[in-house]
């Protein structure tokens, strides 16, 4: 049966998620349109950064909107042709954004060491959790309230994937407007507001994907509380 409390836990997640992913596309394409005294592409810009950071990666281009990320397995920057090719505030920022990752490879970043270990385990885990909740839901005793923790265990681990991933891309921004500024590729304080306007608004979308998971892991915690405390109230 629907549980309306599930929505309420929901609501202000997904709202938020909705908003950050609708604010992130409108900067980007805002800024996009703006181009950047040095004439550096996103692809170039992504490069410096990378040079200045000790980096050695490679930087290809990948279709798609927005899918711009950094392989860590491959040493791989891979750039959406609006970044690899734009010569403009948006283009720039999420390139040197990308490079930041890249940088904190290099340099044995704690936060995302940590997040690339527990990769595997959330992509099992994010996949499946709900079974064990769900079955568990509808076995009565101890069985069903083992298969819940289960389930919420798994839900968990991506629970703190989302929270490791704040740190980890708080420390890339951060390394791209630095360099941006250092290296001259941002030379005006209308393109250093512009790529601290694309990279808040990005930032913003992992802040909604950590709130909606935790919002998440505490319904279901709250049914196994509430599951555990009916049980003891029965005997």
């Amino acid at each position: 049966m629907f549980d309306i409390k599930y929505l309420l836990f929901l609501a202000p997640g997904l709202l938020l998620s909705m908003w950050a992913s609708s604010r992130v596309k409108s900067t980007f394409r805002k800024y996009q349109n703006i181009g950047v005294q040095s004439r550096m592409t996103g692809a170039q810009a992504a490069a410096a950064v990378c040079r200045a950071g000790g980096a050695n990666v490679t930087i290809e281009r990948v279709g798609g909107f927005l899918s711009d990320h950094y392989d860590p397995r491959t040493k791989t920057l891979r750039l959406s042709p609006d970044v690899y090719d734009g010569r403009t505030i948006s283009s720039i920022a999420v390139g040197a954004h990308e490079a930041g990752h890249a940088i904190q490879d290099a340099t044995d970043y704690s936060w995302l060491r940590m997040r690339s270990a527990i990769v595997p385990a959330v992509q099992f885990g994010s996949k499946v959790y709900i079974w064990p909740i769900m079955i568990g839901v509808g076995i009565q005793g101890s069985v069903g309230g083992t298969l819940m923790l289960v389930g919420i265990g798994l839900l968990a681990l991506t629970v703190l994937f989302q929270l490791v991933t704040l740190p980890v891309e708080f420390d890339a921004s951060n390394r791209a407007k630095k360099v941006l500024e250092e290296a001259g590729i941002a030379t005006t304080d209308a393109e250093h507001h512009g790529v601290d306007k694309v990279l808040d608004a990005a930032a913003l979308t992992y802040v909604a994907s950590a709130v909606s998971s935790l919002a998440t892991l505490a319904y279901f915690l709250m049914l196994f509380l509430r599951r555990s405390q009916g049980s003891r109230q029965d005997r």
